[in-house]
């Protein structure tokens, strides 16, 4: 039996959610459901909060878990991160009052107001700048302009929040964030998941390999198939199938997802022709 824990709301959540059903794993269909049991998979999904995450793997409570590295590394516990699953994308800055602020030297001596004491900590610990931090359980950017804090550090995905409370961003960035996949000191044997919690790992990278990816199909002529397959490579070379006209070749490969188009009319252009784009569910590599 394997334990998984998956967060139960905010950004990670529904993400997570998606990636685990394309994976081929049993999901929660109501909100409100806290507990899935996965009979064919033969997983218990547990639904938490993402900050809560990092520290039930830790524990060995449960398995392995998706939570935010910013979570995991806020918590000071021994789970490990296993696998960046390339979603939830954010970046950790500073931010006061606009204008204020130049460097990151201009903090020292101040209070900064934070959700992830651990994070800043040893972040400032490094720059050798020293100030008094304010834990504060989210919403910090309304901590300056209650008089709690001089400077807050937080997430930050678009800015938009921290505009709208007059702050402005500044320094270095603390860290970039993203979901990943964290396990448990029981669920791994020298860095390595064992049985059940590889699995699961393998197939969350097949779903991610598949969201980059393609599968591009043309036809083309003999005499042009060195340059097409240089526009197409896929992972080691192209699959080239012969057809029932002799001096015309069927290839096949796989295309990163990302300016996908760009090599379709390069593709036509090179004389390829019945080229098609096919979306890829999940793969291996």
């Amino acid at each position: 039996m394997l334990r998984v824990a998956i967060p139960n709301k905010g950004v990670l959540s529904q993400a997570a959610i998606d990636m685990l059903k394309q994976a081929g794993y049993a999901v929660r269909r109501d909100t409100r459901d806290l507990y899935v049991f996965d009979e064919h998979n033969d997983v218990d999904f547990f639904y938490l909060r993402p900050r809560d995450i990092a520290t039930y793997v830790g524990s060995g409570a449960l398995d392995v878990g998706i939570t935010g590295r910013d979570f995991l590394l806020d918590s000071e516990t021994q789970a490990a991160e296993v696998d960046n699953l390339q979603f939830g994308n954010s970046r950790f800055r500073f931010a006061g009052p606009a204008g204020r602020f130049q460097t990151l030297e201009d903090i020292d001596g101040l209070r900064v107001a934070t959700s992830y004491p651990k994070l800043v900590s040893d972040f400032l610990a490094d720059k050798h700048i020293s100030v008094d931090l304010v834990h504060l359980d989210g919403a910090v950017e309304n901590a300056i302009r209650l008089g709690v804090a001089d400077v807050v550090a937080d997430v930050v995905e678009t800015g938009t929040t921290l505009r709208n409370a007059g702050l402005e961003i500044f320094g270095p960035v603390i860290l970039a964030s993203s979901a990943v996949l964290i396990g448990a000191p029981q669920a791994l044997v020298d860095g390595e998941l064992k049985d059940q919690a590889r699995t699961l790992s393998e197939r969350l990278q097949g779903v991610r390999v598949a969201r980059e990816y393609v599968l591009l199909d043309y036809d083309v002529h003999k005499d042009d198939l060195d340059r097409a397959a240089a526009l197409t490579p896929g992972l080691e070379s192209p699959t080239v199938s012969p057809l029932a006209k002799s001096d015309w070749v069927a290839v096949r490969s796989m295309a990163p997802r990302e300016h996908i188009n760009d090599t379709v009319d390069a593709l036509y252009a090179l004389g390829a022709r019945a080229i098609l784009v096919s979306t890829i569910n999940t793969a291996r590599i």
